[in-house]
């Protein structure tokens, strides 16, 4: 079995730009063997795909008493780094936002996703204060002897239609991005962005690897090519899964 420090050290590794990390996210112990096994290097939750799967709602409403939990059974049935979808924190303070993170860790994570918007109505945080969020996970990441990776999360281009997107936001991004790896993230991971030219401009200029979300039929070749280090496919896999069986089931049972 690979400890959880060497899990860490070997996810962290994971992130080159132009060869990039792709993680298909699952939700529980099930779904974390069947992508284990399909030779995958690293495992992600995803809190819409957790939340769906156990009957709460996104936006952490699903206790984090029973996401932690949740977390541990992962962990605890693959032999692969994983990192968790935190959403933004659990916590309304920057203490407790490092609290659970600590929790995380406990719980054999190496890694997770900080996003910079209000749980309750996804407006944006402001920047200061997300960095307090963030410098105070990154304290209590560095009192373990885990290499936890911090994946700041903005939400500057997801609260936006795609049509809008240009290169003003890009510049918003990036000013987050500089203040976030100075409070101590390791990558900047940006829902919502898909327009090639935008992702290379960004990657170019980011301090931090950049994470892209993207859904089934993706060109991960085209994003390799432009820079980036990390591709999560979010939602979908849990999509997918529910849509595959509602389908056999439709098959199965008479009418």
């Amino acid at each position: 079995m690979t400890t959880q420090v060497q899990k860490a050290k070997r996810f962290r590794n994971l992130h080159v730009p132009g060869e990039p990390l792709v993680l298909f996210n699952i939700w529980d112990p099930g779904s974390a063997k069947a992508v284990a096994e399909t030779g995958a290097k690293a495992l992600a939750t995803s809190s819409w795909a957790v939340s769906e799967a156990s009957g709460y709602s996104d936006g952490e409403h699903t206790p984090l008493i029973f996401a932690i939990d949740n977390l541990r059974r992962i962990t605890e049935a693959v032999d692969l780094p994983v990192t968790v979808d935190l959403e933004s924190g659990y916590g309304d303070t920057p203490k407790k936002v490092g609290e659970t993170v600590a929790l995380a860790i406990k719980a054999g994570a190496i890694g997770c996703n900080l996003e910079d918007s209000f749980p309750e109505n996804g407006s944006l945080r402001e920047t200061k204060h997300q960095v307090d969020r963030i410098r105070h996970a990154r304290q209590k990441a560095d009192e373990t002897d885990v290499a936890f990776f911090i994946n700041a999360r903005t939400d500057v281009f997801i609260r936006i239609s795609q049509a809008e997107h240009d290169a003003s936001l890009v510049a918003q991004a990036l000013q987050r991005a500089q203040a976030y790896a100075e409070a101590g993230a390791d990558g900047l991971f940006v829902p919502g962005l898909a327009d090639l030219a935008l992702i290379a401009d960004l990657t170019k200029a980011s301090p931090l690897p950049v994470n892209i979300m993207v859904s089934q039929g993706a060109n991960i070749t085209a994003l390799a090519e432009r820079g980036v280090a990390r591709v999560s496919f979010a939602t979908d896999p849990y999509v997918v899964t529910m849509n595959a069986l509602q389908e056999a089931a439709r098959k199965a049972i008479p009418k």
